[in-house]
């Protein structure tokens, strides 16, 4: 039991916490040095996912397709354009489209509603027979045939009660995979077939026919006639004098994808030019250099800030006297070179900035970064960033696109073989860095007890915990004194009490 002052008029709450912030102060201390190992593995963290992104990037700097992507320009982008993979052979393709490809499409041939009536689509069919044009036979298999691809009959069969609206029929005709679409034209009740596909597939005739046994629903019912089919058709092209068809709109040969869009017209071909697409290497090449860049900048900036070590982590009772921008301001100073001087990241950048002054033995003309444009900063506060000369660089790509790549990236089985690629060499550089960093600090997902940080992370919440514990155990010792002073003093006064009381009696 808790006796606090009422006997000696001692403020004993007071005098108690004043002892036990004298001895937090070893828990504050621990305290303070645990958020500093968190703030230095966070700064360790943020530097590791922009290394982690920038190894992501690599992969795409180490294709081909980065720097020898093709451009085609078409003289007329109304009858054809196109796409060109990296292999493609540079030079003109004419083109002479004679059709394209088409779907095929059926309808009635009048109003399947007879006029003068209002006919409800969603509404059951036994309903409305009366205001159909043509019978209906219900309880009966209808079917129809659609090709594929090598000419030969597909059957879809289905049946038709007196509860089937005309809209869930024809959504049974097209949900079933038959490659046809079915639907109501309310403006002119007439029902509507058409392939959801382009393409001829049936020789012979019509892309959906009617089997002789449904005639009384499809050719009667729907009045639709199977001679009235229009489209249907494969696109036929003409290149360099060769004849092609395509059962759709899109062809693809010699690493170019063809897209026809409409018919030539009588004696004219379109060309498709083919070119190295300097843009798309050269924005490949600049968000690469920028991306670099924020690195050095991001690991220059946390081994030159400023150390400012009278300013440490805030205790809970000083953020209590503090408000939010006060507390911003403080912490802003107190992370304020973190890791600062840190081995692994002065190492790590002074790896990746060798990279880039090394020749690559590429076989050609161009071995270094210089001969493309590419070198870095004079200035080495800036921690050896890469600037870009624009108009050499582009130039490079243009005249030697493949002396570009092997200089970035020429793949070699040898760490150590001089015509390995800089981007190579960039990445075990980069990946170097990142596995030492995951040794210190971890990764977002991994334990304290997997870096050598979280482990000593992991001591001082080991070592926290017992000291509380302690703290407990002393607060409540404290407590007890105080108490039984208290209960002392009480029966002092008690006593004195009784004494003053029987002289007072005696007189």
């Amino acid at each position: 039991m808790r006796i606090g002052g009422l006997a000696s008029g001692i403020n004993t709450d007071d005098i108690i916490q004043k002892m036990m912030s004298a001895e937090r102060m070893p828990l504050d201390k621990m305290q303070q040095d645990r958020t500093l190992l968190e703030w230095q593995r966070d700064g360790y963290r943020e530097i590791y996912q922009k290394l982690y992104q920038m190894d992501q990037l690599i992969f795409d700097m180490k294709l081909s397709s980065t720097y020898k992507s093709k451009a085609v320009s078409s003289s007329n982008s109304g009858v054809v354009t196109a796409t060109a993979t990296s292999g493609t052979m540079e030079g003109s393709y004419n083109i002479t489209v004679s059709q394209l490809a088409s779907s095929a499409i059926n309808r009635s041939t009048s109003s399947i509603v007879k006029a003068g009536e209002t006919f409800d689509p969603s509404k059951p069919l036994g309903e409305q027979v009366d205001k159909l044009a043509s019978t209906i036979e219900f309880g009966k298999d209808f079917s129809f045939f659609t090709f594929d691809e090598n000419g030969n009959e597909i059957p879809h069969t289905f049946s038709i009660s007196e509860t089937d609206s005309l809209n869930d029929v024809l959504k049974r005709i097209t949900n079933d995979d038959n490659n046809v679409r079915a639907f109501y034209d309310a403006t002119a009740k007439q029902v509507i077939l058409e392939t959801t596909r382009t393409g001829n597939y049936n020789n012979q005739g019509p892309e959906i026919v009617f089997d002789s046994g449904s005639n009384s629903f499809f050719s009667t019912t729907l009045g639709i006639n199977v001679e009235n089919e229009q489209g249907g058709t494969d696109a036929k092209f003409t290149y360099n004098g060769l004849d092609f068809e395509s059962k759709d709109n899109s062809y693809e040969f010699n690493g170019l994808t063809l897209t026809l869009k409409g018919v030539s017209k009588e004696g004219e071909s379109t060309s498709l030019t083919v070119e190295n697409d300097i843009d798309a290497a050269f924005d490949s090449i600049m968000n690469f250099v920028d991306k670099y860049n924020e690195i050095v900048d991001l690991i220059n900036k946390s081994q030159t800030e400023e150390r400012f070590r009278d300013y440490k982590p805030l205790t809970e009772a000083q953020k209590a006297e503090m408000d939010d921008r006060q507390i911003e301001l403080w912490e802003e100073k107190a992370k304020s070179g973190i890791l600062r001087g840190d081995s692994i990241l002065t190492s790590g950048l002074h790896s990746m900035r060798q990279t880039w002054y090394t020749n690559v033995q590429t076989g050609g003309e161009i071995t270094s970064l210089t001969q493309i444009g590419i070198s870095t900063t004079a200035d080495y506060m800036n921690g050896g960033k890469l600037q870009v000369n624009e108009e050499e660089l582009k130039k490079a790509l243009r005249e030697d696109p493949d002396g570009v790549f092997k200089l970035f990236s020429n793949s070699t089985s040898s760490k150590d073989d001089p015509s390995r690629g800089l981007i190579n060499r960039l990445e075990d550089s980069i990946e170097s860095t990142m596995k030492r960093v995951e040794e210190r600090a971890g990764k977002t997902t991994s334990t304290l007890e997997n870096y050598s940080l979280g482990k000593r992370i992991k001591d001082l919440n080991t070592r926290i915990s017992d000291f509380e514990k302690r703290l407990v155990s002393i607060e409540s010792r404290y407590w007890r004194q105080f108490s039984a002073m208290e209960q002392a003093i009480a029966r002092l006064n008690n006593q004195s009490m009784q004494l003053l009381s029987q002289f007072g009696g005696g007189m």
